[in-house]
């Protein structure tokens, strides 16, 4: 009896630890996507745009997003991954044709789509039940 509990003990501990590194990443993710999409939308409105600032953004982002992608798609659904490289790629074809304007409610969808998605990540009462 000794040892199941010793057993179930640490394999509660293990759990707990990985949930723990998950949603840090997920979190430090979505914060510097989030953060990226929020400068390039200040660029994006400002009086001056600078077409080769805001195409270098664009590209960051979505570099930084295709490396966070893989780590992220083990845990987290497809689908809800999906809807943010779905948005970044539509936002980045309205940048490409400087259609900037077109271009703001994909990057409020993707950053809505982000909190969303470490909203339902989070360890939380409500996401358990």
């Amino acid at each position: 009896m000794y040892k199941e509990i010793i057993i179930c003990s640490i394999v509660i501990i293990i759990v707990v630890a990985l949930n723990i590194c998950t949603e840090n990443y997920t979190k430090e993710s979505i914060v510097l996507i989030s953060d990226n999409l929020e400068s390039l939308k200040e660029n994006m409105l400002s009086e001056e745009q600078n077409e080769e600032k805001i195409n270098s953004q664009i590209d960051n982002i979505v570099n930084n997003w295709e490396e966070r992608y893989q780590k992220l798609a083990y845990y987290i659904e497809h689908d809800e991954l999906e809807k943010v490289k779905t948005e970044l790629v539509s936002l980045k074809g309205n940048i490409e044709v400087k259609e900037y304007e077109q271009g703001i409610p994909n990057l409020n969808n993707c950053v809505f789509i982000l909190e969303h998605i470490k909203e339902k990540t989070a360890l939380q009462i409500k996401n358990i039940f």
